[in-house]
């Protein structure tokens, strides 16, 4: 800021003078004042000074009143900001402004107009002095950084020049050692360099080769480094030379060829895993080779394949051996090795409840005997009266616990007693004493020798008045089953189920068998054992019914059971109480599985859900691709049968049942049903209600669905409807087979049965106008009937068979003529009749076939 003084101020305004007015003033000194501000720019103010004498009017007081107003009235500007006053000081300076001469000639309105602007200039120069602090911050900080990138970029030059010279006297110690070395001499061939290079015989030469380090020539001080620029390109004085790389690249060559350097040839062989199934990129993967060298190797042997394509664990291993590596074959199934477990130690072992299932004939007492143990009525929920369902309880006597399973005596349910016999120690045999050994009996002895367990006879119903109980020990000899009583080692005991006769004679039996057998498990393991039933209850999911047989099944144990997994929820047993844990021989309800396994499936606890997954994958594959292997198989069976036999009729089906066993039993009945011409083809069968995806694939493929105790729900009652599908419920499961009898017999071609009416004798022929031919004759056996199928013999050769057109007797027609009488008849379209030919009149019926 300048303050200059203008000697010209008390002229008047000119033309050169602007912004000056003409005044009658007192006279007045001005002076202009310049303000500097930031970025250059400056601005230029007048200010005006008044003067007064002393004695004048106003004198000195007037001049000092007016002093403080031009003060403030005059703007001050500094290098730094000014703080901004204190609220304190602010009242001082509104009064000195207000003493001013100028105040004293405004109005209220004026002045309060007056204050208003100072304060917003107050507000202006405080954000002012804001802006400014903020923009000398901005400026430091914009310093700072410049000052660290000229110092950055003045230690990188002086590095570049420490580099620049270590190549610069690099290159002169190379260009001397290179005036030192002798000159090149003519290249040799191979043959002369082995004979010069091989060693004499007792004689050892040591060659040693100075390798000059990478330097620069003197010639490449002023090479051009970086990009071709403008200027470079234009300057004439500057010859383009070799650059930096090309120079390293000379310099790499140099030294290999001093060192005699050679790539490395060898190649590298690896270990290949090789599975059951491999894509070729993969393979090439693990190989570390190219997928197109596969390829090309398997073009040579005929095979033409993509990249993306599956090969077999042969060819894999083929094209392994022929790159060069070793193989390591492996197979899928090594997945559930080692899942078992190994063998438990004999310290271990701690004794167990027996194992003891109950088999038998149909109506034949089983559940009814196991009732009377358990002191409960299961068998009154059975449909039918007959057992339809594989249960497992456990009873607590007086020497111990027993486990039972029970299994239906129903010819259906032989999977079901052969999972029984399998999961059991001991097979109590029931047969009534009133009705002796039946055939399910036999098949309950063979499951029971199949499972290698003793066998304990229980002769039931021994309160009814035809009881025989001699009968069933003669009758059980037929099976080479020798009981105690007539001298052989199998234990025998007469009870009575309805009248509790013996029942505690026929435990203590039990638990004596049990004693013998020494049944011991390590209940200190991961558990292990059998799935006996599964179900898909609405409410809580897949449940299934398993048996412990060695380790602990705890809440929240991941574990396996066939393709099936999951995490346990919930153990019920036996009573339908919520237990913590299940040991061995112990039957439990498990909730938390993600599907419904299959009945007879084993089960095991695995570490974690990835173990789970794994193993349950390899399962469900290898399940699909036996059942897509078998449906192959049968279609192409089929196929030929038809070829040979004419069409066979197919009657398919879809079975939903409560439970898997049920299932699975009505799957097998089913499938003994039928003959060569027409046979029950099952296209699904699972558990759990019918839904609609169930009718939407009876509909494709015109099957009818079977429920087994279960219903539909309300979309699959209304897409049946829809559809015209037929929903049939069952809870017996032979009323389920004898309707599909009956309708697989209706889709049989009926049988053509021949009844032999009557034959006669041609006595004349006659020819009537508009009729044609017509036979008289004479009826020598039965009768002859009107619209029956006739036979022409002549000679005893069949000569026509068709149809009577015309039966008279005189001039009347008549449906019927006795033997012993005459009539005329004639055939339709048929004219070739004689004397002495025979008429034999017969009648064909349909009869309708059945299935045996």
């Amino acid at each position: 800021m300048t303050d200059t003084n203008d000697t010209n101020d008390r002229k008047l305004g000119g033309a050169g003078q602007q912004g000056r007015t003409l005044s009658m003033r007192r006279p007045v000194e001005q002076s202009r004042v310049k303000q500097n501000f930031s970025h250059g720019r400056t601005k230029t103010v007048v200010v005006e000074t008044r003067r007064k004498r002393p004695g004048g009017p106003g004198g000195k007081d007037e001049e000092q009143q007016q002093r403080p107003a031009q003060e403030a009235a005059k703007p001050q500007f500094q290098a730094q900001p000014r703080v901004a006053p204190t609220h304190a000081d602010r009242p001082r300076q509104n009064e000195q402004q207000r003493s001013g001469v100028v105040l004293r000639t405004l109005t209220p309105e004026e002045k309060e107009a007056r204050d208003r602007a100072l304060a917003d200039a107050r507000l202006r120069e405080a954000d002012e002095r804001k802006r400014q602090e903020a923009e000398a911050l901005r400026r430091r900080e914009q310093e700072d950084r410049e000052r660290k990138e000229r110092e950055a970029a003045e230690r990188r030059k002086a590095d570049d020049d420490a580099r620049h010279r270590s190549e610069e006297e690099g290159r002169k110690k190379a260009e001397e050692a290179a005036k030192k070395l002798p000159t090149q001499r003519p290249v040799q061939t191979s043959d002369e360099d082995e004979a010069k290079t091989k060693p004499r015989p007792g004689l050892s030469v040591k060659r040693e080769v100075k390798v000059p380090a990478p330097t620069r020539t003197k010639g490449d001080a002023d090479k051009r480094r970086g990009k071709l620029t403008l200027s470079n390109a234009l300057d004439e004085n500057d010859d383009r030379s070799r650059s930096i790389a090309a120079f390293r690249r000379r310099t790499e060559r140099q030294k290999k060829q001093a060192q005699g350097f050679q790539m490395p040839t060898e190649k590298m062989v690896r270990d290949v895993t090789i599975p059951e199934a491999i894509t070729i990129q993969e393979l090439a993967n693990r190989m570390s080779e190219r997928a197109v060298d596969l390829i090309k190797l398997l073009m040579k042997q005929g095979q033409m394949h993509t990249i993306n394509d599956v090969i077999d664990a042969d060819t894999a291993q083929i094209i392994t051996e022929e790159m060069g590596h070793r193989v390591r074959r492996v197979a899928e199934a090594d997945v559930v090795e080692g899942l078992a477990g190994d063998t438990d130690a004999a310290e271990t072992l701690k004794p167990r409840a027996p194992v003891v299932t109950i088999m038998g004939h149909v109506d034949h007492g089983k559940t009814s005997l196991l009732d009377a143990i358990r002191k409960t009525n299961v068998v009154a929920g059975e449909a039918g009266g007959i057992t339809q369902h594989i249960g497992a309880y456990q009873v607590e006597t007086k020497n111990g616990l027993v486990t039972f399973i029970d299994t239906p005596g129903h010819e259906a349910f032989t999977s079901m007693r052969a999972r029984g016999a399998k999961a059991t120690d001991i097979v109590v045999l029931v047969v009534a004493a009133d009705d002796g050994v039946m055939p399910q009996t036999a098949e309950a002895i063979n499951h029971a020798r199949a499972a290698e367990v003793p066998i304990i006879v229980a002769i039931n119903k021994i309160d009814k008045p035809q009881a025989n109980p001699n009968r069933v020990r003669t009758g059980l000899l037929q099976h080479e089953i020798v009981v105690e009583s007539m001298g052989g080692e199998v234990l025998e005991i007469e009870v009575s189920a309805l009248k509790g006769t013996n029942l505690d004679k026929l435990l203590d039996t039990i638990l004596l068998q049990a004693e013998v057998l020494d049944l011991k498990a390590n209940p200190d393991r991961e558990g292990s054992g059998i799935v006996v039933e599964a179900q898909l209850d609405r409410g809580r999911g897949p449940v299934a019914t398993v048996l412990v047989q060695r380790g602990t099944l705890h809440l929240g144990d991941i574990f396996v059971a066939g393709s099936s997994w999951g995490r346990v929820r919930a153990l019920i047993n036996d009573k339908g109480e919520h237990v913590k844990e299940a040991g061995p021989s112990v039957p439990v309800e498990v909730l938390g599985l993600n599907s419904a396994p299959e009945a007879g499936d084993q089960f095991d606890v695995v570490a974690n859900e990835a173990r789970a997954r794994e193993i349950t994958d390899y399962r469900d594959r290898k399940r699909r691709e036996s059942r897509g292997v078998a449906s192959g198989r049968a279609s192409l069976e089929q196929m030929m049968s038809q070829l040979k036999e004419g069409a066979r009729k197919d009657f398919h089906i879809l079975v939903k049942a409560d439970v898997q066993g049920s299932a699975e039993a009505i799957v097998q009945a089913l499938e003994k049903i039928g003959n060569e011409e027409i046979g029950a083809r099952v296209m699904h069968y699972g558990v759990g209600g019918i839904s609609e995806s169930d009718v939407q694939l009876a509909a494709a493929s015109g099957a009818v669905i079977l429920g087994f105790n279960v219903r539909a729900n309300g979309q699959a009652r209304a897409a049946a409807e829809r559809d015209g599908i037929e929903i049939r419920y069952y809870n017996i499961i032979y009323d389920l087979v004898d309707d599909i009898k009956k309708a697989m017999s209706g889709l049989l071609a009926p049988t053509l049965r021949e009844t032999f009416l009557g034959n006669a004798e041609i006595l004349e022929i006659f020819n009537i106008t508009k009729v044609g031919k017509v036979a008289g004759c004479r009826v020598t056996e039965g009768s002859v009937q009107r619209g029956a199928k006739v036979r022409l013999i002549r000679d005893n050769v069949v000569i026509h068979e068709g149809t009577l057109s015309t039966l008279k007797r005189f001039k009347d027609e008549v449906k019927e003529v006795q033997v012993g009488q005459e009539c005329g008849m004639a055939f339709e379209g048929y004219q070739d009749m004689r004397a002495r030919d025979v008429i034999e009149c017969f009648r064909v019926e349909k009869v309708q076939r059945t299935l045996d």
